[in-house]
């Protein structure tokens, strides 16, 4: 089986008030915008994407994970858009970890230091 790309769906429950606040975490507005006032999506890697949808029974239970190559670069750019990250945490073998959550309660964890083998 192959697998072209990675779509990871984060639910909200104000899609409008979603949409603006996701476009302020990854700077910029979504890529694609499939089902206008339902589901905006972001390209994040060359085949990951991120999707935001209106789900108001599923809003708030998103995990979603981004290794990034500076933590404390991340950081700082997302407190320079009004985002408040949590402080960087180190927890084992050298691995740093920021979350934030958006304003339905799903959670962003950004990684750094990840390795694809520990």
């Amino acid at each position: 089986m192959s697998i072209n790309h990675v779509l990871a769906v984060v639910p909200v429950a104000d899609f409008d008030a979603a949409r603006a606040w996701y476009a302020r975490l990854f700077g910029r507005s979504g890529d694609n915008l499939p089902m206008e006032g339902l589901l905006v999506e972001w390209r994040v890697t060359d085949s990951g994407w991120v999707q935001v949808t209106r789900d108001a029974d599923r809003a708030g239970s998103a995990l979603l994970n981004f290794a990034v190559d500076n933590l404390e670069e991340h950081v700082a750019e997302l407190s320079g858009r009004s985002l408040v990250p949590d402080a960087i945490e180190k927890v084992n073998k050298g691995v740093q970890l920021s979350t934030i959550r958006d304003p339905d309660g799903n959670t962003i964890t950004f990684i750094g230091n990840f390795r694809v083998r520990y």
